[in-house]
């Protein structure tokens, strides 16, 4: 490990320990998450190419496993009930468009979503204006894929979604995890956001990170 990468790593170590210590991580009666805030600058955020929407796997976990719903049929929707919290067939989708209330909730209940590829046109027609606004779209996959594989990629998986704001934050742990996990995920997050911005870390501005009803840290 370089030096430069080992200074990164633990400037990255002391925010996270310095935002679950008592002074700005006030316990709840509930376990909180732990999330990063980033701040962008020099980028248009108005040029779609330019807003950040990835699916990052967090090395270390996020601290409870986010919960996996399959739209599928046939032999698929029988692997996924082995593996997934909830399964819904074709027929569930229509009906799912004629209930918002309760497609609204499955839509807040789930963190991610896949669906068997031929469903795809259905999802986006009955329940887009469910998952969409909430970038929860399903991942498509092919009916005969390892849905157990699928299902257990996205269980450690956080979200990292800009829309058009140059702020933005994303889950990278739980309070009840080791700085250094947490740690580990927030590094995972920063390389593909530097990877997929034109510049860089050159169009990062801050990095903060926080437990949920916690004071931010700035990471230095």
């Amino acid at each position: 490990m370089s030096v430069a990468i080992a200074m990164a790593a633990t400037e990255i170590v002391n925010a996270v320990q310095k935002a679950l210590d008592e002074d700005h991580n006030k316990k709840r009666g509930f376990t909180q998450t732990v999330d990063l805030a980033i701040n962008l600058k020099d980028i248009d955020m108005n040029e779609p190419s330019n807003r950040i929407d990835e699916e990052i796997h967090l090395p270390a976990g996020r601290g409870e496993d986010a919960q996996v719903g399959v739209f599928g049929s046939g032999e698929m929707a029988l692997n996924a009930k082995d593996v997934a919290d909830a399964v819904f067939s074709p027929d569930d989708i229509e009906e799912l468009a004629d209930d918002p209330d309760k497609a609204k909730d499955i839509a807040e209940t789930y963190d991610f979503f896949i669906a068997a590829a031929p469903l795809m046109p259905a999802i986006g027609k009955h329940l887009g204006r469910f998952l969409g606004p909430r970038g929860k779209m399903p991942s498509p996959v092919p009916p005969t894929v390892d849905i157990a594989e699928e299902v257990e990629r996205l269980r450690h998986t956080s979200r990292v979604r800009s829309k058009s704001a140059t702020t933005f934050h994303c889950r990278v742990g739980m309070e009840t995890m080791n700085p250094e996990d947490i740690a580990d995920n927030v590094s995972a997050i920063l390389k593909v956001l530097e990877e997929n911005l034109e510049r860089g870390r050159n169009n990062i501005n801050a990095i903060y990170v926080k437990t949920t009803m916690g004071k931010p840290v700035e990471v230095v």
